[in-house]
């Protein structure tokens, strides 16, 4: 049985997630050595093709598209090495996430977070 969170804008990451998300996931912790973030850099699309990614995660990537990378299937603890190529912080990330700049969800944080009551 899966359960859907309760909370709006939230993402359940489970098993089916993982299978349709492995390979750009795969690609995604292939970017933690410095020759494949250069070889990716140098030729994002060629990196991609090595990883036989769906038209939609491959396009996703090249756009950087974060919340339909997620919605592909993507963990965002893999996601976010690929926003660490780009030099983009997990605030940043949070901030897309949620429909806010980096500055108010950093705000949000240190203000103890989101409201959901």
């Amino acid at each position: 049985m899966t359960v859907k969170p309760e909370i709006e804008g939230t993402y359940l990451f489970g098993l089916a997630d993982s299978r349709r998300g492995y390979l750009l996931n795969k690609m995604c912790a292939s970017l933690i050595t410095p020759e494949n973030r250069a070889s990716f850099l140098h030729d994002e699309a060629a990196y991609c093709d090595r990883f036989a990614l769906s038209p939609e995660q491959r396009a996703a990537i090249v756009a950087r598209d974060w919340v339909a990378m997620l919605d592909l299937g993507g963990s965002i603890f893999y996601v976010f090495k690929l926003a660490q190529v780009d030099k983009k912080s997990m605030q940043y990330l949070g901030g897309i996430f949620t429909g806010m700049t980096t500055e108010e969800f950093t705000e949000t944080l240190r203000a103890g977070g989101r409201s959901f009551g």
